[in-house]
């Protein structure tokens, strides 16, 4: 049973930097394409940033370019993302998501997700 499990969302002021976790379980880590979404009250699930099985390339999106990074580190299991110059716009519930395949900006090919972690900034 695959199981990924977020860590490090808070409350943070605007220009603040946090640094989310994912640790992921039940499977070979190094065969999944990763995926951070976010989603803010009434408004869809959004892709924030997504790896390759590798490290490279990846991909982000435009809201958050210059400001957030997405890593792994395929021997702890675990991908990351640092989110520098945070935005009270950047407000919401993140997750990590995991699918076998190419890395994805789409929410629907991603099988397995984490439960979420909220990350709220402060003006």
């Amino acid at each position: 049973q695959v199981q990924l499990v977020e860590s490090g969302g808070g409350l943070v002021q605007a220009g603040g930097s946090l640094r989310l976790s994912c640790a992921t379980s039940g499977a070979s880590f190094s065969s999944f394409a990763m995926g951070w979404f976010r989603q803010a009250p009434g408004k869809e699930r959004d892709v924030v940033a997504a790896i390759t099985q590798g490290g490279s390339p990846t991909r982000y999106a435009d809201s958050v370019k210059g400001r957030f990074t997405i890593s792994r580190d395929n021997a702890k299991n675990t991908v990351y993302l640092q989110m520098n110059s945070l935005k009270p716009e950047d407000t919401a519930v993140y997750y990590c998501a995991a699918r076998y395949g190419l890395a994805s900006a789409r929410v629907y090919e991603y099988a397995y997700w984490g439960q979420g972690t909220q990350v709220t900034v402060s003006s």
